[in-house]
């Protein structure tokens, strides 16, 4: 496991470093007062301050930071402005958040989740132009006895065009929009002959391995593939394309993942994928010996998790703040702040259930339980 740590300390110092200063890079923007920048929680490591005044440090717990505002109070939507106004003078009032116009603040709060996206999107596109992107068609050379593909009228030298209204530009699509769908049946749009045919494929799951090690719940329909004329076609892209192929990546992930949470919130998806710190630990170490673009993928892949749960409208993460201003901008003024802390007090019952379930997950696939 300790093979594991410093590539997973390395992934966590630089996506919570990015989503930190997405809070900051527009709190300077707008003039907010920032004392704190800090990467990890508990006692300081190493820092120093620079000529703003920002105490810039790394601290012992590495899992999460933080920006602290000038006069902060953690960013409620604030009610108490006349005594705001009392305790500050003029000079010092123009560096607080809670007095800042909504939008303001809504973008400032906003700013770290975006960070993530958009540091996901920047290293997808340095992939893809600087290694290539992988545009070989999706061949079926062999169609499992029994299948469900076989079942559902799936024959060999079938092209895959499309799965679940999905284009499938790469062989490496197949596997990755199987095992992400959530629907029932997956749709396969397939080229037989020059004719363009659609087939309804209910896939099963089995326990099968991740290619690490590590025992996995994974959907299979019964197919093998190989590439078109045997021919594997991988290119180095432009800037333009590079950037629309990541946008693209980042836009599948988010979507793929609100479905995976809604099928579990439902009931249908299977929660015992969810990990936590000592599961994504495992994975980063073990991605990591196969080189810098797989471990730099796996670092994509979990900014944009990271930002995403980080939008979702639960208090003590951002998302939850962009709600109660969501509140102030619909009912003309904050909700007040009794409320807000009883809101937060559920917040906080849930991120704690969550990290609870997450590592008894890990703990388990541990092979602890």
């Amino acid at each position: 496991m300790f093979s594991f740590l410093i590539p997973f300390l390395v992934l966590i110092l630089v996506v919570v470093f990015v989503h930190e200063y997405g809070h900051y890079y527009f709190a300077k923007k707008y003039g907010v007062g920032v004392t704190d920048f800090s990467i990890g929680f508990g006692k300081e490591l190493y820092g120093w301050k620079d000529r703003s005044g920002t105490r810039w440090k790394i601290c012992l717990l590495p899992l999460g930071g933080y920006v602290k505002f000038f006069g902060d109070r953690n960013v409620f939507s604030q009610a108490d402005h006349d005594e705001i106004l009392k305790k500050y003078s003029e000079t010092e009032q123009r560096k607080l958040f809670t007095l800042k116009p909504l939008y303001q603040r809504s973008l400032i709060v906003f700013g770290g989740p975006l960070a993530n996206f958009v540091l996901a999107v920047i290293i997808f596109a340095s992939i893809y132009m600087v290694v290539g992107k992988d545009f070989t068609p999706a061949v079926i050379n062999e169609v499992q006895k029994d299948s469900p593909a076989e079942i559902a009228g799936v024959k060999n030298n079938d092209i895959i065009l499309e799965i679940d209204g999905k284009s499938v530009k790469s062989i490496l699509d197949v596997s990755k929009l199987i095992s992400l769908s959530t629907s029932e049946t997956i749709t396969l749009k397939v080229q037989r002959s020059g004719v363009e045919k659609i087939l309804n494929v209910k896939p099963k799951t089995v326990d099968a391995d991740d290619g690490l090690g590590n025992k996995v719940k994974k959907r299979i329909v019964g197919i093998k593939l190989s590439p078109f004329n045997d021919e594997v076609n991988h290119i180095k892209l432009g800037p333009i394309k590079a950037f629309y192929y990541a946008i693209n990546e980042v836009y599948f992930v988010t979507t793929s993942t609100l479905k995976y949470m809604g099928s579990i919130i439902t009931g249908s998806g299977d929660s015992s994928q969810l990990g936590g710190p000592i599961r994504i630990a495992k994975i980063t170490g073990q991605v990591a010996e196969f080189g810098i673009v797989p471990f730099l993928s796996i670092m994509a892949y979990i900014s944009i998790s990271l930002g995403l749960i980080n939008l979702f409208p639960i208090p003590l993460l951002d998302g939850g703040h962009l709600m109660f201003y969501a509140f102030e901008k619909i009912l003309g003024r904050p909700l007040s702040q009794k409320t807000q802390e009883g809101f937060f007090r559920i917040g906080m019952f849930l991120l704690l259930f969550l990290m609870f379930f997450a590592t008894f997950n890990d703990l388990k696939d541990l092979g602890l339980f």
